[in-house]
């Protein structure tokens, strides 16, 4: 598989620094805050008026855990056709039952929806009860791609159970796993040294600026208490860009791989 960065964003200005710090692909979302809710038609829109870069569509009607009603299945059905007249190339889907496996019946409206478009499962398998069996259970479903942190709140914390779905990937030929939480270039960096074949990483990369409110009232939060209203997380081109530069850069593995590859051709001549 292809070597990818995909970078999650919830307004245009992030969507245009991801871009622009050579992002291979987008997720879009909104509300990242909350760990990404359903994005707008009109921001596909936006993206699509500048950019042909490839984007995949988070499905989450709410915050919250991943047991949704009939209600908000069917909510979510609706929104994907706004989404796919707007552009968007993909989505990102997930459900579970109560007793944390992965729900074949409430997501078969959202694969019924996608059929055509590519396919990411999303966290719901990183609080799924067995991660090998989510993992099977998405490649049967047609998922082409698995977003998991493997299981822990920081992928480098996941990194042994990463490890072992990154080997059913290869065994199988199974969804490609698409490592994320916590992904910055050092990250990316220490998994390609344990593990060659991590070739897939999804960020965020944000950092905040400055709002540029002069008349700021002070103790009227707008959302949750702790959110700051007058800083603005905003994707870090930079930041992107080193993460691809980390991706792409050679590991020790494949420099090893490669001389021995030289050597080789130079004894047969």
């Amino acid at each position: 598989m292809e070597k990818l960065l995909e970078v999650c964003v919830d307004s245009y200005a992030s969507a245009m620094a991801a871009i622009q710090g050579g992002a291979d692909r987008l997720e879009l979302c909104s509300a990242l805050s909350v760990g990404g809710l359903t994005p707008s038609a009109a921001l596909v829109h936006q993206i699509r008026l500048v950019s042909d870069i490839r984007v995949r569509c988070l499905m989450r009607p709410r915050a919250g855990d991943f047991l949704y009603t009939k209600e908000e299945i069917s909510q979510m059905v609706s929104e994907m056709e706004a989404l796919k007249a707007a552009g968007t190339n993909g989505f990102v889907i997930g459900c579970l039952t109560p007793e944390g496996e992965l729900d074949e019946i409430a997501m078969a409206p959202l694969l019924e929806a996608a059929q055509g478009f590519d396919l990411t499962l999303h966290r719901c398998i990183d609080v799924s009860r067995n991660l090998g069996e989510t993992y099977q259970k998405a490649a049967g479903l047609g998922f082409d791609t698995v977003l998991t942190s493997g299981g822990a709140g920081k992928c480098l914390d996941g990194m042994a159970e990463i490890g072992k779905l990154l080997t059913n990937q290869e065994e199988t030929d199974g969804p490609q796993v698409l490592i994320g939480a916590g992904v910055n270039a050092r990250v990316i960096a220490a998994f390609r040294e344990r593990f060659p074949q991590a070739r897939a990483f999804h960020m965020s990369g944000k950092k905040e600026v400055e709002s540029g409110m002069m008349f700021r009232r002070k103790g009227v939060p707008m959302g949750a208490p702790g959110l700051d209203e007058w800083h603005i997380p905003v994707t870090d081109q930079d930041e992107i860009r080193q993460a691809k530069e980390a991706l792409y850069r050679a590991t020790p593995h494949n420099c090893v791989c490669a001389l021995r590859r030289i050597f080789s051709a130079n004894s047969a001549v």
